[in-house]
């Protein structure tokens, strides 16, 4: 990786639902460009695996367990991590839920599939934001960077709670930049696209098993395929893309950009 970005060796990054996925790998980007790394989740047993595999680039790491959704708890892991990493310079919200129960009832507009995604991706968004924030307008100086996905462009039939709740995200985003503009303090928010994981894994098996025609192939064929009919640049995104753009929007090279989304997709979202 290029170390164009080395003004990082000194910044201090928070990341929530660093536990796996896109938290995991935007904490291997930024530990790369040598960043302190404050990993954030629910999960203490998968945190302590992101932990070891970012261990080996030098960098300070600490991992906190902690609820986003909890206001409280929020609060006091913020003021801990303070305490033990000293200045937070970049926060990158990516913990997040897909809603509907994990896709296992699809068209399902359920009460407590609204509550509970919701919850995280946009309370939970906004109530790190604004713990950090009150510690980065004392500086007068920040770099917060929202994960929301192109799937908040774009109307879903199918889950209606998710898609609506990265919609929400992207606005947070636009209303958090004007709130603390005056602070110096950027936010923007990125819209990753088709992103193989653990989750889409689960969501072309259940298609499968729903779809005769397709006994044939395996969730990762399916993906695939959905790549090549849905993205103009035929190619997947990965954990490392969106990394890679989170580096941009926290570096001092952005520091004219605040309010923006980026699509991360290969062309399949221009909006």
């Amino acid at each position: 990786m290029s170390t164009y970005y080395k003004n990082f060796d000194n910044k201090t990054a928070i990341i929530t639902g660093a536990a796996s996925g896109l938290g995991a790998g935007i904490a291997s980007v930024l530990a790369k460009q040598g960043a302190n790394i404050s990993l954030i989740d629910i999960d203490s047993d998968k945190l302590k695996k992101t932990t070891d595999v970012i261990s080996n680039f030098g960098t300070k790491i600490s991992l906190f367990t902690c609820d986003v959704t909890n206001q409280n708890d929020v609060k006091n892991t913020i003021n801990l991590i303070e305490k033990k990493m000293g200045d937070t310079d970049i926060l990158v919200n990516a913990a997040g839920v897909i809603g509907s129960a994990n896709f296992e009832k699809p068209n399902s507009s359920e009460l407590k599939d609204w509550d509970s995604t919701y919850s995280v991706n946009v309370r939970g968004t906004f109530i790190v934001s604004e713990e950090v924030a009150k510690k980065m307008k004392k500086r007068n100086y920040g770099k917060i960077i929202n994960i929301s996905s192109h799937g908040g462009k774009f109307p879903n039939p199918d889950n209606p709670a998710y898609s609506a709740s990265k919609a929400a995200v992207i606005n947070l985003t636009q209303s958090l930049a004007l709130r603390w503009a005056p602070y110096n303090i950027n936010v923007n928010v990125l819209c990753p696209g088709s992103i193989w994981t653990p989750m889409w894994e689960k969501n072309a098996k259940k298609t499968l098993s729903n779809d005769e025609t397709k006994s044939h192939i395996t969730p990762r064929e399916l993906f695939l395929e959905y790549i090549k009919e849905n993205c103009p640049l035929q190619r997947e995104q990965t954990t490392e893309d969106v990394g890679n753009a989170v580096v941009f929007f926290a570096s001092d090279n952005s520091l004219n950009i605040t309010g923006q989304s980026l699509n991360i997709n290969g062309g399949t979202i221009m909006d």
